[in-house]
């Protein structure tokens, strides 16, 4: 029994001995031969650092990238980790920047609450990827300092700078109103689709946890990386824009003013939607220049950052008279074959009131149309409105009036999907009311006294995208889908908005487009746009001449082709550039030709060059 016991002892004995030496070996590997466990327990600090995502792709219709991401970096510094010894002369080289900037940057007001020797801070921001890898060779010569990668825009085309916008960094007010989703130094769009689409372009950012040190040095990833969340990108946007239609557009609007807006009548997809002047969107890509350059359009008399399609609103001159046509067939106040006659001007009580130009005998809408005649469609305006018996209460007749126009989406945003589109403007009953008891003493207004509306002039205002919605609408016989520059998102099933695919009828009978059509189709044949004409392709346009107290009159021309099924309903604008015919008519042909048949015939080579060549900017007052 003794025996048993004694074995025991000896078994505890050792068991103890063998823990104990255990025991020791391990506090040996932690303190001394290991330093990994001493130094994680020297950290006192994980650091939140955020990764930022790559901003979604732009494409044009048919695959071509238009705004892709241009890696750029920024570099953080960490005060107390900076060599105090280091060759300030190489980095200052190596980056650039001046030992000045270097020791005014670097040297903060460490009273400062907003700052710490011991927190990253920027110390140069903006760095492009070349520059970046000069530097990045001889980063290791330079504790203190980080590289943070991000993600600037890069244009491959000089096209379309005012639909696609730019970014920029978020201000203070950005960030206070965004609930956290924007921190000092992000970058969010401004203006067309960067803005418009911000959301679905911008990504989420990632979050990586860093455990570091009480000197603020970076020790390892906390917990091994299991909490960051990496950053997802952007979604990837597909355009309505066709490239090569739009750089084309912009090749023919050079030295010019204006605008040109193409849609695809069928589906409200925007093929081209051209503002001049413009400007090449990489001079305000994230960069150093980027201030200055910015800095210079804004001083520019010309105004390139403008969107004329969109913002700019203009009287649309005899634009506006096919639509009086359809109103005045809808209410009756006109027939097809009515014929009115035209002495070279309006006559009112033997009074000249409105002035005309030599044309044939217009005996019917169409051919009314067809030469653009003031004297007819004054005529036809004022019978809208005075109706049966309606000279002494207008009212009646414009509000009818007006009933229709607001089909046609005027007086009102269209609702594509860009910022800062206007609703253009046509004057209303009270607005005359109004007016009148104002300027007038009480004097009451009549058809009379408002005749310039049935024109066009007038106080009426449209936009660019309005007129070449409204020729789409006659191009669809009486409804229009809402233009839009987006068709979806790559690689997800993003269903398009409803009011993208909605049609928006007017009140009017067909049979009354296809008369306003004939006499459109007629303007390019015999009338005051020969020069849209394209061979083998039925045009149906109509001029304009909208007149400028400050200068030069602007040319206009509105469109649709081919007549039957067609694939584009084109308006063009042309600022100080004269009569409709002159350069706003081939304008516009050339661009559905070039859609139509992909190319310019030879025999219209010359009109392609004229245009090309034309520089009205000195027609500008």
């Amino acid at each position: 029994m003794s025996d048993l016991n004694h074995q025991r002892q000896i078994i505890i004995r050792w068991f103890f001995t063998i823990a104990a030496g255990v025991l020791i070996l391990k506090a040996l590997q932690l303190q001394v031969l290991d330093s990994s466990y001493r130094t994680k327990a020297e950290a006192t600090t994980i650091d939140e650092q955020v990764i930022y995502p790559a901003r979604g792709t732009v494409y044009d219709r048919n695959g071509n990238i238009l705004v892709y991401n241009n890696p750029t970096y920024d570099l953080m510094v960490t005060y107390n980790q900076v060599d105090q010894e280091m060759d300030k002369k190489t980095f200052c080289e190596l980056l650039g920047i001046t030992e000045k900037y270097f020791n005014e940057t670097l040297n903060k007001d460490w009273r400062d609450p907003r700052f710490s020797k011991s927190v990253p801070f920027p110390f140069l921001t903006k760095i492009s990827a070349k520059d970046f890898a000069r530097f990045q060779e001889r980063l290791y010569q330079f504790p203190g300092f980080r590289p943070v990668l991000r993600h600037a825009r890069g244009y491959p085309h000089k096209n379309a700078a005012h639909l696609l916008g730019y970014i920029r960094e978020v201000n203070r007010e950005e960030v206070d109103n965004s609930n956290g989703e924007y921190m000092p130094g992000d970058y969010i769009g401004t203006g067309g689709i960067e803005l418009y689409y911000e959301k679905e372009l911008r990504g989420e950012k990632g979050i990586s946890f860093i455990l570091k040190d009480n000197l603020g040095r970076e020790i390892e990833a906390y917990n091994g990386g299991s909490l960051d969340e990496p950053p997802q990108s952007g979604r990837d946007l597909i355009t309505t824009i066709d490239l090569g239609l739009q750089a084309y557009g912009e090749e023919l609007m050079q030295n010019k003013i204006g605008s040109i807006v193409a849609i695809d009548p069928a589906s409200g997809e925007v093929l081209a939607m051209v503002s001049t002047p413009t400007y090449d969107p990489n001079i305000l890509a994230i960069d150093r220049d980027r201030g200055k350059s910015y800095n210079k359009l804004l001083e520019n008399e010309n105004n390139p950052l403008f969107d004329r399609s969109i913002m700019a609103q203009y009287p649309p001159g005899s634009l506006f008279k096919p639509v009086v046509a359809l109103i005045g067939l809808q209410t009756g106040a006109l027939t097809p074959n009515r014929s009115i006659p035209c002495s070279g001007a309006y006559y009112y009580n033997g009074m000249r009131l409105t002035g005309c130009h030599n044309h044939p005998l217009c005996y019917s809408v169409e051919t009314g149309i067809q030469y653009s005649c003031n004297a007819y469609f004054v005529t036809a305006f004022r019978d809208i409105i005075d109706g049966e018996n309606n000279f002494y209460n207008p009212q009646k007749g414009l509000d009818t009036f007006n009933y229709y126009l607001n089909q046609f989406g005027l007086y009102q945003k269209l609702g594509i999907d860009l910022p800062r589109e206007k609703k253009g403007f046509y004057p209303t009953s009270k607005f005359y009311d109004d007016y009148f008891n104002r300027q007038q003493a009480g004097q009451k207004w009549n058809s009379l006294w408002i005749r310039s509306l049935g024109i066009g002039q007038g106080e009426l205002l449209l936009t660019n995208l309005q007129m070449a919605n409204v020729a789409a609408i006659i191009a669809n016989r009486g409804y229009y889908i809402t233009p839009h520059l987006v068709k979806g998102l790559i690689g997800n099933e993003m269903a398009i908005p409803a009011e993208f695919t909605t049609k928006h009828k007017v009140e009017i009978k067909k049979e009354y487009f296809d008369l306003v059509a004939n006499g459109m189709e007629k303007v390019v044949l015999a009338g005051t746009a020969r020069s849209a004409y394209i061979p083998g392709v039925s045009v149906c346009g109509k001029t304009g001449t909208a007149e400028n107290p400050h200068g030069k009159d602007h040319s206009i021309f509105f469109a649709f082709a081919p007549k039957d099924n067609p694939r584009i309903a084109i308006a063009v604008y042309v600022e100080n550039a004269g009569f409709g015919g002159t350069f706003a008519a081939p304008i516009a042909s050339l661009m559905i030709e070039k859609l139509v048949n992909g190319e310019i015939d030879p025999a219209r080579k010359w009109l392609e060059q004229r245009i090309v060549e034309a520089n009205l900017m000195d027609a500008t007052p």
